[in-house]
């Protein structure tokens, strides 16, 4: 079947973001064919050029994951100049997306109220931690402070330990992917009624919208209930969580109608019918003797992936529990292109993770790239507002655009 065209070509994407969520929504966009021009205020660039592997001329690894596929149009916002520039540019922006604090792209002149003037069509979606309304809304703030705020943190890690952080951006990307569907939603909206809207993505809401089943019964029990962090072992399904085995741990996770086959395929079928093990609920009171009863089963095999197939023959939910580096090398994520390998001048080849959705008509581009600072100047100033190589000079002799040296690839630090 011939591949179809990107499913965003045509549109054109303001980005105003910076660090994780607001870059994760405009690179799904770039990668289904936006054209993505990303504003960068300065030589540095956006805050995450200087993390992971870098070069000097602004390329790190942490920057091209996040916002490769984009174009870099470097302007000092401080210049009038350069404020007449992008507004000049918003009749022909279909999109805006922005993560500053809350108000400071108004501050900077480019709120909705004035843009939506501008260009009535315009779909235009603020990233940020809390929110832009609310009494904290005024907070600075990350991915783990939306993830406390929203009650996630405190459910996190042992009982008698202090709270974690998981050591990835899951507030930040899945904030990011919900902007994404929600701009996608208000584009086919502006499609058909030629109006476009406001849209208020926080991580607190996206964290908030994760509590898949505590919510309604805090809200609904009467009496006093409290989620308790629970470890390694699930708080509402026995046996759910993490288990010792030989050379590292299985994850599993059994639902009431798979029980049975968990104990038959430990070779003891009357615990299905064992009063401290007969429904989930009680499973869940008698957690500890049955977590010790499997993993004094576990201990009975050679390894890790003895245990698995020994589950898998009666299709018990389980899983080993990887290392990164397990789930990198592995076959299946491969295949998928779930990771994925790229190259970059001076930083040479790598990989980082893949699309996460697969389509049957689209596939995401192979030969991915990453703008330098400033690199795109000309292309957009010209495309867009059709400036001449004198006016971009001029430009770039009053400060007004930024520009980059590129870097010999054997600077990588």
């Amino acid at each position: 079947m011939e591949q179809q065209a990107p499913m965003l070509k045509g549109y054109r994407v303001l980005d105003f973001t910076h660090f994780v969520a607001g870059p994760t929504c405009t690179r799904i966009l770039a990668e289904l064919g936006a054209d993505v021009i990303k504003i960068e205020r300065s030589l540095a660039g956006d805050h995450v050029r200087g993390l992971g592997l870098r070069s000097p001329d602004g390329m790190s690894t942490y920057y091209f994951q996040h916002s490769h596929s984009k174009r870099s149009l470097a302007l000092d916002l401080r210049k009038p100049q350069a404020k007449e520039i992008i507004l000049r540019m918003i009749p022909k922006i279909d999109v805006v997306v922005e993560n500053f604090a809350p108000g400071t792209i108004g501050e900077l002149g480019f709120g909705y109220e004035v843009l939506s003037k501008i260009n009535p069509r315009l779909v235009m979606c603020s990233c940020s931690t809390t929110g832009q309304t609310g009494p904290l809304s005024k907070r600075p703030g990350y991915d783990f402070i939306g993830a406390s705020f929203a009650g996630v943190t405190g459910l996190l890690g042992e009982p008698d330990r202090p709270p974690i952080c998981p050591t990835l951006a899951i507030g930040d990307v899945s904030t990011g992917v919900a902007a994404a569907m929600g701009i996608g939603f208000a584009l086919l909206n502006a499609e058909r009624t030629g109006k476009g809207q406001y849209l208020d993505a926080s991580l607190l809401d996206t964290y908030f919208h994760m509590h898949e089943m505590a919510v309604p019964v805090i809200s609904i029990r009467k009496e006093k209930f409290t989620i308790q962090r629970n470890g390694s072992q699930h708080p509402y399904g026995s046996p759910s969580g993490v288990f010792k085995c030989p050379g590292g741990y299985i994850m599993l996770l059994v639902q009431e109608h798979e029980f049975p086959r968990l104990a038959n395929a430990m070779g003891r079928p009357e615990l299905a019918a064992d009063p401290r093990f007969k429904t989930n609920s009680r499973r869940v009171k008698n957690n500890e003797a049955l977590k010790q009863i499997i993993e004094d089963w576990f201990a009975t095999f050679p390894d890790r992936d003895s245990v698995v197939a020994a589950l898998d023959k009666f299709r018990v939910p389980c899983a080993p529990v990887w290392s990164l580096e397990e789930a990198m090398a592995h076959p299946h994520l491969r295949q998928r292109k779930t990771i994925r390998q790229v190259y970059d001048p001076a930083l040479g080849q790598f990989e980082i993770p893949g699309f996460p959705v697969k389509f049957s008509d689209w596939a995401p581009p192979d030969d991915l790239k990453a703008s330098r600072v400033g690199q795109d100047n000309e292309a957009v100033l010209g495309e867009l507002l059709g400036l001449s190589t004198r006016e971009i000079e001029a430009l770039y002799a009053e400060g007004v655009l930024l520009k980059a040296q590129p870097a010999a690839p054997e600077v990588v630090s």
